[in-house]
């Protein structure tokens, strides 16, 4: 495995540690029932997505959850990965955690939905 890949890999467990406080944190009601429902999901590139048109009050909701993740890739990107590295890897592992009935985003860009098998992920992550 290669050294970046591991520094990768690290830095994504301290993003996703901070994204259990943050993101996470803001799974109330209504981001619990969009999800559930498969109005969104998880995307490659560590954010959540619309599926669909979605509501204004939908793209609000997203939106705020997007910006604390951004935020939390910036201050674990001062480590010494991009941002954008730590939202990738990010995103291999939230899109990994999703459970059966949940959408994620394949790296082609199509919404699916979770079943009992792996979902479909980058081949770059690990």
């Amino acid at each position: 495995m290669k050294t970046s890949s591991k520094f990768l890999i690290a830095a994504a467990g301290l993003a996703l540690a901070g994204l259990s406080t943050a993101a996470f944190a803001q799974r109330d009601p209504a981001y619990q029932a969009a999800r559930s429902a498969g109005q969104i999901g998880e995307m490659p590139d560590g954010y959540l997505g619309v599926v669909g048109a979605g509501s204004a009050e939908l793209r609000a909701l997203v939106n705020n959850i997007n910006i604390q993740r951004k935020a939390k890739y910036t201050q674990s990107a001062a480590a010494g990965a991009t941002v954008e590295q730590m939202a990738f890897t990010s995103g291999c592992n939230l899109i990994l955690k999703t459970v059966p009935g949940e959408k994620y985003q394949t790296p082609a860009g199509e919404w699916k939905t979770r079943t009992a098998a792996a979902p479909e992920r980058d081949p770059r992550c690990v």
